[in-house]
This record gives C-alpha cells, structure tokens and sequence, in this order.
C-alpha cells in the first residue's frame, strides 16, 4: 500500500521506522518545519526528517497543512492511506478525504481515555497501572475517531514518562503495521464518548510539586513530568528541581523536612525521599549531598 506518513518527534520515528521496514511502500513523510534548539538556536531537524532523509523519502514541512499549494503536492504523492503519529498539528478535512484508505493515527492511550496532546505523561501524573496505545481511524474532531486496535502494558511503580514514551512508541509502531496488513479484516470500533478524559498539553507550571498532596500522588506527578517540564518546588526562595524520588510511609506537616540522613518532605499523607534534585544554578546531585551542603534544619519549609 502506498502510504504518506506525518509525524514529527521521536515518538513519531518509530512508527516510520515501523513502516519503512515494512512490505508497504512510504511515498513520502510530512513532518513540522525544522526548529532552533540548544543555547545557540541551531536551526535543527525533528528526528522523522532525519530517518525520512536518511532512507531517500520525499520530506515535505509546511507551516500549514490549509495552503491549497501544499495540498496539491500531498495529493501529487498518490497516496493510499496516510499514518499519523505524533504531527503536531489537526489535520483539515481536506487532508483527511485525501487518501481512498482514509487516515489512521497512532495515539498514545487507551481511547476513548486522555484524549489530546499529552496522554503518556497524565497516565503517569494520574498513576494509572496500564497504559497503550490505540490505532484509531481519523476525523475532524480531535482524537474522536473509531478504533481499529489497542494494545495495553503495565506501567512500571517508579517509571517516569520519558521511560514510558519509549515503550508506547514501540508499541505503537509495531500496532500500527499490524492494522494496515490486517485494514480489511477489521471492524471499527465506536469509542463511549462517556468515558472520554482529556489530556492537554503539559505547561511549566504543571512540574509545580503540591506538598499537600499525598506521598503517591506527589511521586506520580514527578515522573509524569519527567523530563518534561520537570518536577520542581522552592527552598529558601529559590528553585530545586527534582529528578527522583521515592514515597515513604512517614508522616509530619506538609512540606516541611522531616529528621533523616537524606532530604525527606512530609506530605498530606506519607513523606517523599528525594533522591536526585538541581539546586537553581547548580547541577544534579545526591538530594543526600544537597541537604548536608545547605545545612537544613529539620522545619525548613519547602514550596509557597
């Protein structure tokens, strides 16, 4: 089958790497326009650009997927179906009519729960014990569409998001070629607009950690953001991020530091270990390391 695939990051890549090893044919890859990253703002290509040009596949990047110009060349590639993961950006209707086979999407959860852009990290933030992934045939509105194939996994008690993208794009790949060699045996499947949940996209603020939460809750929010926007809360005034951290069954005023050899802050309900974390300006180390070199006192309060 002649297939256009759209995708652009790295969770994207896999189901192209999927495709490419596949008996269908990609006869071309739309992908987000190339972006400045780092410290000098290097004009930088997202990983699907990178693999599509490595294996000779036409790479188109329009700002807009409505210019009627890029249109025309998208249907200029003959398509029979176009696989999206991961693009970026809603497809038009007209788009979506192009191909005879339609357009089918690889979306990172169980549908019809966490629909929208961040569905990997708010299973995590929601300490949910499965996640997956769904094929699911597109239409206009977002992530709405009948389903065509799911597949689960159990998510790990201490696995962040960024561990977990890399399982559900593996899977993922490997689903979505799974339902176009099986296209014609498979029913659609309506999802229960009743058990819909969002999943918006993630914003600084949202690595804020709530201390008045309890122990569970507040490790699921730190991996759920990790590595991004990461996991954060205030001493003295000034930020520390936290890269790891374990729940303990301690117990004490929320947000303050409780008598230990490490840095343990009380919660809600339970106490959290910090493990890991990044003083502002400085580097990762020890939380251990961190808290002998402050000096902290045992009623230091952490967070607003």
């Amino acid at each position: 089958m002649r297939i256009l695939f759209m995708g652009t990051p790295d969770f994207a890549a896999a189901s192209l790497e999927a495709l490419l090893g596949s008996a269908h044919e990609v006869v071309g890859v739309c992908c987000q326009p190339d972006k400045p990253q780092g410290r000098h703002f290097t004009l930088t290509p997202p990983p699907v650009k990178v693999l599509a040009q490595r294996a000779g596949v036409p790479v188109l990047q329009p700002k807009t997927l409505r210019d009627e110009t890029v249109q025309r060349e998208l249907a200029a590639l003959s398509p029979e179906l176009i696989a999206v993961a991961a693009y970026g950006k809603i497809l038009p209707r007209e788009v979506l009519e192009l191909p005879p086979r339609g357009c089918l999407n690889v979306h990172g959860s169980l549908l019809p729960k966490y629909r929208g852009a961040a569905p990997i990290q708010w299973a995590v933030i929601h300490n949910e014990p499965t996640a997956g992934v769904t094929i699911m045939q597109m239409e206009e509105g977002l992530d709405t569409g009948a389903m065509l194939l799911q597949k689960s996994l159990a998510v790990g008690p201490r696995e962040t998001a960024g561990e977990l993208f890399d399982r559900i794009a593996a899977l993922g790949a490997a689903a979505l070629v799974e339902t176009i060699d099986a296209l014609d045996t498979i029913t659609p499947v309506p999802q229960d607009e009743s058990l819909a949940t969002w999943a918006p996209p993630l914003k600084k603020s949202d690595g804020a950690i709530d201390w008045n939460q309890d122990a569970e809750a507040v490790c699921a929010r730190i991996r759920g953001v990790t590595p991004w926007p990461g996991a954060y809360t205030t001493c003295r005034g000034k930020r520390l991020k936290i890269h790891r951290a374990q729940p303990l069954s301690r117990c004490g005023e929320a947000g303050k530091a409780l008598p230990a050899d490490g840095l343990v802050i009380a919660c809600k309900s339970g106490a959290v270990e910090l493990l890991e974390v990044q003083p502002e300006g400085g580097r990762r180390m020890p939380a251990a390391d961190f808290a002998r070199g402050q000096r902290l006192a045992d009623d230091v309060v952490f967070g607003t």
